[in-house]
């Protein structure tokens, strides 16, 4: 057991306590883990303190050599790393593990680069014997909270513009991927940070999670996860600025002239990327009555090409669920649509046969309508479930709800498309394109119950930052 990061260094918790990692694709150990106790938190909110004040005398150009450092370490462990998120979370070694990776390194090369042009402004003012300007100053100690689903990128994506704004942070990762997280900490270990830039606290979300959000010492809260446990962290910062990215039901809109096979394809990559693990999954696929049998056809086509097995395979390209919650929960809305009248196409339970009951079969649903669980919730399974609608003005009826994270709109009228997204009260709305699709230097975020603030490119270090005005009197007497 590794133990836990604090103030540059690995050490043992103060309980003494560990849990163990099981492989969702084996049900293999895979070693312990730290688990970790309020003190422990506390501990690393005294280190982080004394972290923000060596990262605030950093240069921007100072932090970003820094965030490069971490991207060189993280790429010299690329197939580790990758190998170790396939076997912990589940995802497929090659088409999904390795490219998180590479986008790990992405993450800090990119946020490394907007801290170094991190820019204040300049006012003019009434008087021509003051000047005024204002500054991004960082805000301190960043309590970081982080979700299984992308247990790499998803950290480094608040780590890296957390770090490049000058911040320092007390990070608490998922349990059920904590190795990777302990792997991710021991490449920011080799990077030669201030001692206590960056800590880690392995353990329960309720016991240490909790303790970092509310923690008087953690100036303000970064998390990503679902929407429940999101406003729980709301809740329990306590006024804190708060950078939020959580669940979704993203609707994927199909209509009567889109180009089927193409829009088939992209709700496919929406529905089983990461076996539907993601918040900005299809999980709502609205498709015209005109065309829905086509477009049903042709998904199912997309589901039969797909390859469930163990992650480690080089054939695989859908993996396990990661966890048992999911699994159940991914099944209750299944069963709940088929008993209120959808048709199971494709999938609809577990894979028989398999190392453990976490395999759950690519599934193609139609027929779904609202008030069916899998139509009003987040599934995070891999469903692609598809709701025929009759005309588009009845659009606004069938997209309404508590989330407002990602959508997708399919046409060839682009002035239908546009008009269409901008209805979408989804804070990204991708055009002839999957929901899954995101570039890192573009905002991201949701609307509704789906978050609050934005990451993504210069949104992450201008969230990360505080602005503070300083007005300057040239006169030199009185």
């Amino acid at each position: 057991m590794k133990g836990i990061f604090v103030a540059g260094a690995w050490r043992e918790p103060q309980q003494g306590r560990s849990l163990g990692a099981t492989s969702p694709a084996t049900g293999e150990s895979l070693g312990d883990f730290a688990s970790g106790s309020a003190a422990d938190v506390d501990a690393a909110v005294a280190a982080a303190a004394e972290g923000a004040r060596a990262m605030r005398r950093l240069t921007p150009v100072e932090r970003a050599h820094l965030c490069h450092r971490i991207a060189d370490r993280i790429h010299a462990r690329r197939d580790a790393l990758g190998r170790l998120i396939a076997l912990e979370q589940g995802k497929p070694l090659w088409t999904e593990a390795l490219p998180e990776v590479d986008e790990a390194v992405e993450c800090f090369r990119l946020w490394g680069e907007e801290g170094r042009r991190l820019e204040g402004t300049v006012f003019s003012s009434a008087d021509p014997r003051k000047r005024i300007f204002a500054m991004r100053r960082p805000r301190g100690v960043y309590a970081i909270v982080t979700p299984w689903n992308w247990p790499l990128t998803m950290p480094a994506e608040l780590l890296a513009p957390a770090l490049a704004a000058g911040n320092a942070v007390v990070w608490v990762p998922a349990p059920s991927t904590s190795l990777v997280a302990v792997a991710l900490a021991e490449c920011l270990s080799e990077a030669d940070l201030p001692a206590g830039a960056a800590n880690l606290v392995t353990g329960t979300g309720a016991v240490v999670g909790d303790a970092a959000v509310a923690h008087p010492g953690t100036h303000a809260v970064a998390f990503i996860g679902s929407i429940a446990t999101g406003h729980h962290v709301a809740a329990r910062a306590a006024g804190k600025p708060l950078l939020l990215e959580l669940g979704g039901n993203g609707p994927f809109i199909v209509c009567a002239d889109a180009d089927i096979s193409r829009a088939a394809r992209a709700a496919a990559v929406g529905a089983f990327l990461c076996a539907g693990q993601s918040c900005a999954a299809a999980e709502r696929i609205l498709v015209d009555a005109r065309v829905a049998a086509a477009f049903v056809e042709a998904l199912c086509g997309e589901a039969d090409r797909l390859r469930l097995g163990h992650p480690l395979e080089p054939g695989t390209t859908m993996g396990p669920l990661n966890n048992a919650a999911v699994a159940d929960k991914t099944e209750r809305h299944v069963e709940d649509a088929r008993r209120r009248g959808a048709t199971v196409h494709r999938g609809g339970r577990r894979a028989p046969g398999r190392p453990t009951p976490l395999y759950f079969e690519p599934t193609v649903l139609s027929g779904v309508t609202a008030g069916m669980e899998i139509f009003e919730e987040e599934t995070f399974g891999p469903v692609a479930p598809v709701a025929a609608f009759e005309r588009e003005d009845a659009l606004c009826d069938l997209v309404r709800g508590p989330y407002g994270l990602v959508g997708a709109v399919w046409s060839r009228d682009a002035a239908r498309a546009l008009e269409l997204a901008e209805s979408l009260d989804c804070g990204v709305v991708n055009i002839n394109e999957t929901t899954n699709y995101w570039e890192l230097h573009v905002p991201y975020g949701g609307m509704r119950g789906s978050g609050v603030g934005r990451i993504g490119g210069r949104a992450s270090i201008e969230a990360m930052t505080d602005v503070q005005t300083i007005l300057l009197d040239l006169r030199r007497d009185g």
